[in-house]
């Protein structure tokens, strides 16, 4: 394991030329499947969407209308899922549309049995907005540090253009403890997958909060969440996040 002040330098700047295992197009197609396999475990952990269900999606759903939701780069589909099993426990209509342009992705999500009011299919955002399409609200997890800087911002218009009530995009906090967390956290699990190598490298990625501030347009707000979480966030029509 790194030294603190070796995890510090490490991480006092974005590892941008860092790549993700499982984003190289000839990876190991088994441990690629395992992996995906192996998100709902990890997610559950790190990625708080429970306590965002609660606080910033549940408020705004009804049992008597449905309300549509996109998941954008929903990878194997477990947020989607996890979200659709919420909404119906608390007999709340969430209609949801999870898409990931890689095909490895749609295969895996729709590989597991049908769930009532979740559709994937292989699709860019950008798609959707030369289609017409719309949604109440659009969401992502873990996402925002995979993209190129014309990746991000076109991900921001094109959220701002698909959500007709709010965006929510939802990713890893950088930062040392983060990192050393997850290192010592992983360390005996996961084997035959790109979990562990890719988390690092996906902390290593990550925005700082700060940092997410200086690239966001006018409209969106960025709020800090524990246990190192960053959310991207906007309001469709009076622009306040």
């Amino acid at each position: 394991m790194l030294r603190g002040s070796e995890s510090v330098r490490l991480l006092r700047e974005r590892a941008t030329d860092a790549v993700e295992e499982m984003d190289r197009r000839d990876c190991d197609a088994d441990r690629l499947e395992r992996t995906y396999a192996q998100f709902p475990l990890v997610n559950s952990v790190v990625s708080g969407w429970r306590g965002v269900y609660r606080q910033r999606i549940r408020p705004l759903l009804s049992s008597a209308t449905a309300t549509s939701l996109l998941d954008v780069g929903c990878g194997g589909g477990d947020i989607a899922r996890k979200l659709a099993a919420w909404a119906a426990s608390d007999s709340l209509l969430l209609e949801i549309t999870a898409i990931d342009p890689d095909r490895r992705a749609f295969d895996f999500a729709t590989s597991a049995p049908p769930q009532p009011r979740l559709t994937f299919r292989q699709a860019y955002s950008s798609e959707l907005v030369q289609a017409g399409a719309s949604f109440d609200l659009v969401i992502s997890n873990h996402m925002l540090h995979h993209l190129s800087p014309g990746e991000f911002q076109e991900l921001l218009a094109d959220s701002a253009l698909l959500a007709t009530r709010a965006v929510i995009h939802s990713d890893i906090a950088r930062s040392p403890m983060a990192y050393a967390l997850f290192w010592a956290g992983t360390l005996p699990f996961f084997p035959g997958s790109y979990i562990r190598r890719d988390g690092l490298t996906s902390i290593r990625r990550s925005y700082t909060a700060p940092e997410l501030r200086a690239l966001i347009p006018r409209g969106w707000s960025v709020r800090a969440e524990r246990p190192y979480r960053n959310l991207l966030l906007f309001t469709a029509g009076d622009g306040v996040g």
